[in-house]
């Protein structure tokens, strides 16, 4: 293969440090500047995982990965990052592939279930920088990968090393909670797939664990007057305690790396409700940059690049 093609890894974004919350809100909010009382909750969960995001590290682990994954497979691909709500942003990331004379691209956001407001914004912002670009660029998306085989066998896999953390003898009562991020109930509106590509990874999963109880919650619902997809997991969990269940293993299955609402909502808040109401919480380790799924998803890039005439 003569001409490189180019492969964009994309996340959401977060900041590098407190004084870079505000900024970041702005952005997320598309302009629209954040209340004082969210800026300074939102300051507050990120000084307590550390003072700042680790997304974009992790998403640049990932890309790694993933290019070394590509490379063992064979030659031609090259792997960027972009981030959805910072730097480096998406459209300037698509502008410096042109620059290197790459001229046809797929993009692969890391977040495995599809959505008209989630997964399909990050390709809308590639298919601005395109068209503002002076070169002509082609570009192939994987909406979805709900059910990678990779990505499924490393949930499993984590799974099995999270149920360890608890006694053998209560190991087969721990409630497997999975869970992904709310989006507004207006989705439903249009019939949007992200509910029931969820559904589909839950029924996948947990058809791995016969006889383990499992159930499937939404977190992270956003500080907004909208109403938001549910039951949100913090509140099942409690509504779980008083009829028994005690013990719980968080399966966050909308998520592939640690995000504020990992490090923060689960780790720290989820954690601290379900100890005050009497119950243990533990979370799966997150597949980061497995080398298991990485190499699916290696494959998947190639597959999208072959259907699109491009090998």
């Amino acid at each position: 293969m003569n001409e490189q093609i180019g492969v964009l890894v994309m996340a959401y974004g977060g900041p590098n440090s407190l004084d870079e919350v505000e900024p970041y809100l702005l952005d997320v909010r598309g302009g629209r500047p954040a209340p004082e009382a969210v800026v300074r909750e939102v300051e507050g969960r990120y000084e307590k995982i550390g003072g700042r995001s680790p997304i974009l590290e992790r998403t640049r682990a990932q890309s790694d990965a993933l290019q070394s994954a590509l490379d063992k497979q064979g030659p031609g691909f090259r792997t960027f990052v972009g981030m959805r709500h910072w730097h480096p942003y998406i459209g300037e990331v698509v502008l410096q592939m042109a620059e290197t004379s790459i001229r046809r691209i797929v993009g692969i956001v890391m977040a495995p279930h599809y959505s008209k407001l989630s997964v399909e914004v990050y390709f809308q912002g590639m298919a601005r920088a395109v068209e503002s670009s002076a070169d002509t660029l082609e570009v192939a998306h994987i909406k979805s990968w709900k059910d990678d085989p990779g990505y499924l066998d490393v949930l499993e896999a984590r799974i099995v090393e999270g149920l360890k953390h608890f006694p053998s003898e209560t190991r087969s009562r721990v409630q497997l909670i999975l869970t992904a991020h709310s989006l507004p109930e207006r989705i439903l509106e249009w019939n949007d797939p992200y509910p029931n590509e969820l559904q589909e990874t839950y029924r996948r999963l947990t058809d791995r664990f016969p006889g383990q109880p499992a159930h499937f919650a939404y977190q992270s619902a956003a500080m907004t007057g909208d109403r938001w997809l549910g039951p949100d997991a913090g509140d099942l969990m409690e509504e779980l305690i008083p009829h028994g269940a005690r013990d719980f293993l968080v399966v966050p299955i909308g998520f592939v790396s640690e995000h504020v609402e990992i490090l923060y909502d689960i780790d720290i808040e989820y954690k601290r409700r379900i100890e005050a109401a009497g119950g243990r919480l533990e979370r799966i380790e997150m597949p980061g940059a497995s080398l298991r799924m990485m190499s699916s998803l290696a494959h998947c890039v190639r597959r999208t690049a072959a259907e699109s005439g491009w090998m």
